[in-house]
């Protein structure tokens, strides 16, 4: 079969690195309450890598916040959140917390 518009390889290699890093951080930065105002920011973070102010994961929160508010916003609050359990099929492990999260509360301008 021809196309008219043929794929190049490396195009494939493109969208799917873009597929597998959007899938793997979905819930890493998540806003997890959304007003016409502002909300809730949070993702995750691990002490002994730098706490919630050196985590990779503080840009992409940051940048969710920029592209909801344009005009600006200011930060309300922020601090750790509780963290999530995990379903493990462990005896004696269901429930522990298996990551940190840091929550940024913020308001647009």
């Amino acid at each position: 079969m021809d196309s008219r518009y043929p794929v190049k390889p490396w195009t494939k290699v493109i969208g799917l690195a873009v597929l597998v890093i959007s899938v793997g951080c979905s819930q890493a930065v998540q806003l997890t309450h959304e007003t016409e105002q502002g909300g809730i920011v949070t993702y995750l973070f691990k002490e002994d890598r730098g706490g919630p102010m050196g985590s990779p994961y503080r840009m992409d929160a940051l940048k969710l916040i920029e592209g909801k508010c344009p005009s600006g916003y200011t930060v309300l609050k922020d601090g750790e959140v509780q963290g999530y359990g995990s379903m493990s099929g462990m005896e004696g492990t269901e429930g522990e917390v298996s990551g940190q999260r840091w929550g940024i509360k913020f308001r647009c301008k």
